[in-house]
Parts: structure tokens; sequence; C-alpha cells
């Protein structure tokens, strides 16, 4: 057979994704594609995202048509040069798909861990080893690790990458202490502490990058550098119908009302994610830890600000990713930060840009973490 074939495949993006399904190819058999290129759309348990290329060539064939169903790592595409011939192709896919042993089956992914920090449950995931200085991802309210699922997979060669449920999300503990952005601090401190993490690169998204940069300004040398996505704590104006939406949100309809404002094409929230959003906002304890957190942080409709102006001189580098049509937190908010924060506005995308654009947000994190560690 052919060495030349190359195959695609269906990515794993989660710990509980166990299929996609293809919504569209952006991608057209006959077209030469490079790495890094969007060709598909596909349908995931949270947000749907498109499938960026792995390797260049010509693409073949389409094994999976658009709205088929596969499971992780089944057969999606060949790419192989022109003078391959289709016979071989046809061999190389019987052969595949009669040896193919779906993941679910050899039970292949790393498994959330749990440690205890002051007696509170922490759950998180890490993926990825090496000797470059290890990444932490904070997700946002309502959110929970699993929201980096895009995200880890690309970055994680040669680093250690650490993903939390923030108290109050997943399945860490739902004691949020006092709610503010400091008691979340503390207890980062602590799970550094706990998992024998000396320095580290924070990633935060919206609450969470205001937990990470009042830990960051804290803890100032144990931090090698801080991005912030659509963060919050920069200054007062936020949508606080939204995020009164998304906290109060117990049935399908509201949920998806309030899922669809965070992103800029509505298209992109799926069923299983309204799903997995509910069961969540459902769990005992739930309820209660994300209004202290609207109390503590967000009260009246407004956020208080934690970190403005306290970064210029911080001692450690710090980027900021924002959606331009960011309908949670504007994105005009970044003109108030120092002129030495590297500010990275994205076009047509909302406030989850991490899900919604994850190959440039991968792409800006991974340059990011390069140069400082």
């Amino acid at each position: 057979m052919d060495a030349r074939i190359q195959r695609l495949t269906m990515p794993k993006w989660g710990l509980s994704m166990q299929e996609g399904t293809i919504v569209e190819w952006l991608a057209a058999e006959g077209d030469e594609i490079a790495a890094g290129e969007e060709i598909a759309e596909i349908e995931t348990e949270k947000v749907n995202n498109a499938f960026e290329a792995p390797i260049s060539g010509l693409l073949r064939r389409h094994v999976a048509p658009a709205d088929q169903t596969v499971p992780v790592g089944g057969l999606i595409a060949i790419v192989a040069p022109a003078d391959v011939p289709d016979a071989e192709i046809d061999e190389f896919v019987a052969a595949f798909e009669a040896s193919f042993v779906p993941e679910a089956e050899t039970d292949a992914a790393p498994a959330p861990q749990t440690v205890e920090i002051a007696g509170r449950a922490i759950n998180f995931l890490a993926k990825g080893d090496g000797a470059a200085t290890p990444l932490l991802l904070l997700h946002g309210i309502t959110a929970d690790l699993e929201s980096w699922m895009f995200n880890q997979p690309a970055i994680a060669a040669g680093r250690r990458m650490l993903a939390l449920d923030l108290p109050g999300h997943g399945a860490s503990t739902k004691d949020v202490g006092d709610g503010s952005p400091e008691w979340f601090a503390g207890v980062l401190a602590g799970f550094l502490d706990t998992v024998e993490i000396a320095r580290v690169h924070l990633a935060g998204h919206s609450f969470g990058a205001a937990v990470s940069a009042t830990f960051a300004l804290a803890h100032p040398d144990r931090v090698a550098s801080l991005s912030l996505i659509a963060p919050a704590g920069i200054a007062p104006e936020i949508n606080g119908a939204l995020l009164d939406a998304l906290v109060a949100a117990d049935r399908r309809r509201g949920a998806r009302q309030a899922l669809e404002q965070l992103v800029h094409d509505p298209e992109l929230v799926g069923r299983d994610m309204i799903e997995a959003f509910l069961r969540h906002k459902r769990t005992d304890g739930v309820p209660a830890a994300l209004a202290g957190i609207v109390a503590a942080g967000f009260a009246d409709g407004q956020q208080r600000a934690v970190f403005t102006g306290r970064l210029a001189d911080a001692g450690f580098p710090v980027q900021c990713i924002w959606g331009e049509d960011d309908r949670m937190i504007p994105a005009a908010q970044a003109d108030a930060l120092p002129d030495c924060i590297a500010v990275h506005r994205l076009p047509d995308t909302g406030h989850l840009a991490h899900m919604e654009r994850a190959g440039q947000v991968n792409a800006l994190l991974s340059a990011f973490l390069a140069a400082n560690d």
C-alpha cells in the first residue's frame, strides 16, 4: 500500500467526547490543503468547531460525508498525491475500518484528578509533559474545565497543562467562600502548592481571567506570563441581564437564548452543550455558589474592577485576547489596559473566543508561552 496515503480522523475535544458529526466540509475533494487550515465544521457536545488540517497535501476523499456521525479516532478523510490510484485508497480505507476500535472501548483519555485544598475538593485535568513551564487554565462563570477542550490538546506538546474546575463549578467543591476573586486566588495558590508547581503560565477566561490576574498580582514571582481572554475585572460595564440569565437559566429555552449570546454565530451552540449546561445548573449547591460569585463581583449589574491599572509594572508579560462581538463584556474595555499589554481583537467572535476561534487563540497562546518560558 502506498505510504504516501495519509488519514484524517475525528479529533477528540474534551474528556466526554465520544463522537462528532461532520456539519460541513469547508475543503472540497481535490483541494490542496495546508496544515492549520480550517477544512471542516464538526458538531460536538459543546460548541461546534472548525477542524484544522493537521497536515498539508491533496484532499483526495471525504470518507465521512456531511451529516455523518463518526466516533473519535474514526476515519473522515484521505490526503494523498494525485498519482495514487483510487483503488489503493479504497484498500487503505477498507483496512482501516476493518481494524478500527473506537476510543471509548480503549479508554485512552487521561482522567481528571482531585486534590484537597483546605478541606475542599478541587477537580483538575492534566495533559502533556516536558521541561517547559506549565500552563494553568481557568474557565469563566457557569463553565468548567471542559471549556478548554479545543485548546489543551493543541498546546500540550512539550509542557504540562492543567485545567481546573473552579469552586462552584464542575466536579469541584460547591463552597465558594465569600465569592470574591481574592478568595479564588487563595484557592489557586493552595492548588499550585499541593501539585508542587512553583512557577506557571496562567490563561484565564472571563471570571477566570479576573482570578488569574488577582493571583498574579499577589504572587508575581510565581507567574511566567498571563493571558487574559475576554477578562472580567477591567471596568464596571458588563451585560448584567445576560449574566443574570446565565445564572438563572434552568430550562432549555432560557439556556439556549443565553448561551447563543455568548458566541458570534448562534449555530455553534449545539443540543448537547445546552443539556450539559442544564445538568450542571441543576447540581446541588451550584445555584447558591453562582449567586455568591455574582453578589461578590457583579452586584447591581456591574463588575468590580479588580486589577485596572495594576498590570503596567507587574513584572510579568501580559497579553489580552478579545472577540470584537463580545456581548457579555465589551471588547472596548481593552483600551483601558496599559500600552505594554499586547491586545489581540478577533473579528466575528463573541465572548467564548477560545472555543469559537480555537485555532487563532491556540496560535497566540503557543507563541506567547514560547517567548516567555
